[in-house]
């Protein structure tokens, strides 16, 4: 057995072990870890009761629940199942080809509106006025400008600031940010369930980080008991963010990417 082991069956092991390491990670970031090890334990039963000890009866049966199961899986996680095919559609040298055709004066001009948001949030945390700014990157987040009001402005300070200002309607909701204009705000986003969230975070830092899982948003929060700045991205957040910090990672997901 071991002499018919070759090149291609080391690629296939590499193949399915790069696959699993992304799922596992996918999983690890929005929270269902458990859910991952459920599957895994699974299948390692179908193997054993299928392909090692010939159990018929439970073989066949655990055969049915495979094919349900897959279904089942893809329901559950159609947002995550969504983010790895962009991810896999716009890596690498995709990105770098946009880049290379990509002039100073659009970069100077999504800078600007960078730097907008920047002074909006700054302003916003002297003030501890609460908000949460989301930025759209590769994946469209048309389902959720939709549980909000639909805007369509240019991006400027005035106007971020009146939006969550205290007792504005919108106050509560979060502004989504695509192509450098402001969509949408009073949108509803996915609350994270991690439970390894800090308990002084409150529910804008949960629906952050929530639509970060789900998503490759960029989101921003500006906390209202604190005025401290936060920043979710790929399913982790980063708290007391500065203003050069703010500015350095928006500039570097949204700009350079």
């Amino acid at each position: 057995m071991l002499f018919n082991f070759g090149i291609k069956d080391i690629i296939d092991i590499l193949i399915i072990s790069l696959l699993l390491f992304y799922i596992y990670r996918m999983m690890k970031n929005s929270g269902t870890l458990s859910l991952f090890y459920g599957v895994l334990v699974f299948f390692a039963v179908w193997v054993l009761a299928s392909e090692i000890f010939d159990m018929r009866l439970t073989g066949t049966i655990l055969d049915k629940f495979m094919s349900i199961g897959l279904i089942i899986l893809v329901i559950l996680f159609q947002d995550q199942i969504k983010r790895f095919l962009i991810d896999i559609g716009s890596h690498g040298k995709l990105r770098y080809f946009k880049r290379l055709f990509k002039h100073q004066q659009n970069n100077d001009a999504e800078h600007s509106k960078v730097m907008a948001v920047v002074y909006a949030c700054m302003s916003m945390s002297k003030s501890k006025t609460g908000a949460l700014i989301v930025f759209q990157r590769k994946m469209p987040l048309d389902n959720f400008e939709k549980t909000g009001d639909i805007i369509d402005a240019d991006i400027n300070v005035r106007l971020i600031e009146n939006i969550f200002f205290k007792n504005s309607p919108l106050h509560d909701g979060a502004m989504i940010i695509a192509d450098h204009r402001i969509k949408a705000a009073g949108c509803i986003l996915p609350v994270s369930h991690d439970m390894n969230i800090p308990k002084e975070l409150g529910l804008r830092h949960r629906a952050a980080l929530g639509m970060s899982q789900v998503t490759d948003a960029v989101c921003v929060i500006v906390s209202e008991e604190t005025g401290g700045i936060s920043v979710a991205k790929d399913g982790a957040i980063t708290v007391r963010v500065s203003a050069p910090e703010l500015e350095k990672i928006l500039s570097n997901s949204l700009i350079a990417s």
